[in-house]
């Protein structure tokens, strides 16, 4: 959407914030967010993490032995992170899209003792969808150059 601070205050970080606007849709309701999340050059590995996967070359991720699932792409704020959950035969994926605190569904924040990364949306996409959704994803993000 925008920068968190619109004028330059000479922090590599506080400089690059970007604001994102995310609704999810999924059966067990709807909600929205909008955070100063992700910084600039962490929004364009989202770009570089869509077309690997596109292209095959991210490994699918599966939880560990506790069953627990770490993402493969994640943040300096864990609102958001990625990860592969599979993929099939004919090259389509499921991605998952990990929301934590803020991000999370509103009948998840605030739980006591909540894991980051433990909600996730599973999305499937073929890899034109991918390519298309990095493409759109990298003209969102022209306005905002590193600064």
């Amino acid at each position: 959407m925008r920068y968190q601070f619109a004028a330059v205050r000479g922090d590599s970080y506080d400089d690059n914030w970007l604001v994102i606007d995310c609704t999810v849709t999924t059966p067990e309701g709807n909600w929205s967010f909008t955070d100063p999340c992700l910084l600039t050059d962490e929004a364009r590995e989202v770009t570089s993490w869509l077309r690997a996967v596109a292209a095959g070359t991210v490994a699918v991720t599966d939880p560990d032995a506790e069953g627990e699932l770490s993402p493969d792409t994640c943040f300096i704020e864990p609102l958001l992170a990625f990860s592969l959950a599979g993929r099939s035969e004919n090259g389509t994926a499921v991605i998952r899209i990990h929301l934590s605190l803020e991000a999370a569904p509103p009948w998840q924040q605030g739980d006591d003792g909540a894991d980051i990364y433990r909600y996730s949306v599973k999305v499937q996409m073929d890899s034109a969808a991918l390519l298309h959704a990095a493409d759109q994803w990298d003209l969102a993000l022209m306005p905002f150059p590193s600064r």
